[in-house]
């Protein structure tokens, strides 16, 4: 969930992002007054990108902090590719000007600044998961403009490629064509922004695995669990799936060491359900845990569900997702993709295998984050809990304008004070609630309500009608909504509202 303030500064707690502060000295005024990356809109953009076999575009929004941030480097990433006469074009698109959101549309922009590579004139698509630094940049985009496989015919070639803390997918064929290697390739060029590619006829330049292969053969290289996995099955499809699976560890671990980071993004990119572990790594329990949560996830891999250990001191942007507190490690919860929650507080090492047991038996109760229900709730703007939403929004017989906040959301302190006189103009009509509920404390029933921003608001009618308000955020438009959507033998006795509107 995410608003317009909150987009820009969306951060995964477990994503790093390295941003340099080196500025590039010009070497002349005129260079320094010329743009090198180009403004496109949702008039030139098809155009100008079916020219081009390599474009870079970034979706950025005026108000968005990251992309003022990143501005400077991805302008002096395009300044020193146009010096070098790259083939690569760095672009960008104001994704918040009404005109170019059906381009945020057709790319899927959640967030920003989304950066997006281009390839064969817009005919393929992909995310950039490069560095933010223009150097950062500017290498990335040169790997990812040459071959997606590096052929490897020395030591000193696959020195280069594979080192001991990434994953490196290397192809041993005795030539390099027919319908196996253009598979291969066909896999690097489609998972190339996410994992390194080479491919070697002699297995014997490999540091790891069995040198005597001559393939066809997939190898992928890691830097942890088993260190490498040989594959021969050349079905696309099966090679993708190969790759993704081998490539995530039996247990990701989460602390403030950089090198485990990539992994943690992965184990939340996955589509499995999500075991996650919290102790203190410097804890005497640390190694009797690690031990038996990894015997627990190797009994369950391939059965829907990952597994990562977080360290506490590292994991409290985690705990205040999942309304945690610290005196209840070690624990661990179990996340679903529906979004609900499993938890088991102040757990023994020897329990982990049971209580994942009795979870995937249908034997544990979901858990429910949500702040504690108010003693005294008298403000004309009712406070919603996740505890209380059933009993105030679905079975109070009411209509009820629900508004899903965020304490730092600068638009909802904005229509704060005019959700108060809504409520005040509804205090004579006891079949009208107008409530409100602290989205980043509480549970929300993601089947229920769609929440991708705040103010999101929602008006469930006394007849149980439930739809969500997207007019104008004034005092006089909203009260109007509430009166032509209100249940109508609800509307019966309803007054007139303070602002003297007519009822429809």
């Amino acid at each position: 969930m995410a608003s317009r303030d909150s987009i820009c500064g969306l951060v995964f707690f477990f994503s790093l992002i390295a941003l340099s502060t080196e500025i590039f000295a010009s070497e002349s005024e005129q260079s320094q007054s010329k743009e090198f990356v180009l403004t496109l809109d949702h008039s030139n953009f098809s155009e100008t990108v079916s020219k081009h076999n390599f474009v870079v575009v970034e979706f950025y929004a005026p108000w968005c902090g990251h992309c003022k941030k990143l501005a400077p480097e991805y302008e002096k990433a395009a300044s020193i590719l146009s010096s070098e006469d790259s083939p690569v074009i760095l672009a960008k698109v104001d994704a918040n000007e009404e005109p170019n959101k059906v381009l945020s549309t057709e790319f899927e922009i959640k967030g920003f600044p989304t950066i997006k590579i281009l390839r064969n004139g817009g005919k393929n698509v992909q995310d950039y998961k490069g560095p933010r630094d223009a150097d950062g940049i500017v290498a990335f985009l040169k790997k990812q403009s040459g071959p997606a496989s590096a052929e490897i015919k020395s030591v000193e070639d696959a020195s280069g490629l594979i080192d001991d803390n990434k994953i490196v997918v290397v192809g041993v064929f005795p030539e390099f064509s027919g319908e196996k290697f253009e598979n291969f390739t066909a896999l690097a060029e489609k998972l190339r922004s996410d994992y390194d590619f080479g491919h070697t006829s002699n297995a014997k330049l490999l540091p790891r695995g069995e040198s005597s292969v001559t393939g066809p053969s997939v190898r992928l290289l890691k830097p942890f669990d088993e260190l490498f996995v040989d594959f021969q099955d050349f079905n696309v499809d099966a090679l993708e799936k190969f790759v993704e699976e081998a490539s995530l560890p039996i247990v990701t671990l989460f602390n403030k060491d950089p090198s485990h980071h990539p992994f943690v993004v992965k184990f939340f990119n996955n589509p499995n359900a999500k075991a996650l572990l919290f102790l203190n790594f410097s804890s005497d329990l640390f190694d009797a845990f690690k031990s038996k949560y990894h015997d627990v996830a190797l009994q369950y891999k391939g059965n829907g569900i990952s597994f990562l250990m977080g360290d506490l001191e590292a994991s409290q942007s985690a705990f205040q997702y999942f309304g945690l507190k610290d005196d209840q490690v070690p624990l661990i919860v179990i996340q679903t993709n529906d979004g609900q929650k499993y938890l088991k507080a102040n757990l023994e090492a020897d329990q982990i295998a049971s209580w994942v047991k009795e979870y995937k038996e249908g034997n544990v109760m979901p858990y429910k984050k949500s702040e504690p229900i108010p003693e005294v709730n008298n403000e004309p703007v009712k406070v919603v809990v996740a505890d209380s939403l059933q009993e105030i929004v679905f079975n109070s017989g009411k209509n009820v304008l629900l508004e899903f906040y965020a304490p730092w959301c600068g638009h909802c302190k904005k229509l704060a004070p005019i959700l108060d006189e809504v409520a005040v103009s509804f205090q004579s009509d006891a079949d009208v609630i107008i409530a409100k509920i602290d989205a980043t404390a509480n549970d929300i029933p993601n089947d229920i309500f769609d929440v991708k921003g705040y103010p999101t608001l929602y008006f469930k009618a006394a007849s149980g009608n439930l739809s969500q308000y997207d007019g104008d955020r004034t005092k006089e438009d909203i009260i109007d909504f509430i009166q032509k959507n209100q249940d109508k033998t609800a509307q019966q006795d309803s007054p007139k509202d303070s602002a003297g509107k007519d009822e429809l």
